[in-house]
């Protein structure tokens, strides 16, 4: 089994377990704004489009902070984390970055007992 294989295997199971919480398959975005909200406690019952992709934008920084790529820098007066960007992202193909992106993702989950 090669390193694509187990990432795509890992990837499966952590699907199959989001579908086992909210009943149904998430993308990418999904999983991004559902982690986005989880790291700023955000709430809200009307949420804008903005919000949304700076929710997911929150989350990109957590999961990359993971690996050294960005660090918390301060947290505004409205709870809003803010991250400084600590060292160039690989430049890679699409699907290179979307398998980044989830390798990130499945730590993430994996780190938080998910």
């Amino acid at each position: 089994m090669n390193i694509e294989d187990d990432l795509q295997q890992r990837w499966w199971n952590l699907e199959a377990k989001l579908v086992e919480r909210f009943g149904k398959k998430p993308d990418m975005e999904a999983i991004l704004f559902l982690i986005g909200l989880q790291e700023t406690n955000f709430t809200s019952t009307k949420i804008t489009k903005e919000q949304k992709q700076d929710l997911m934008h929150v989350a990109v920084c957590t999961l990359l902070a993971q690996s050294g790529y960005y660090e918390l820098h301060n947290v505004d007066g409205d709870g809003w984390p803010h991250f400084k960007q600590l060292k160039d992202l690989p430049v890679n193909g699409l699907t290179e970055q979307e398998n980044f992106l989830k390798d990130h993702i499945l730590l993430y989950f994996e780190q938080n007992g998910f």
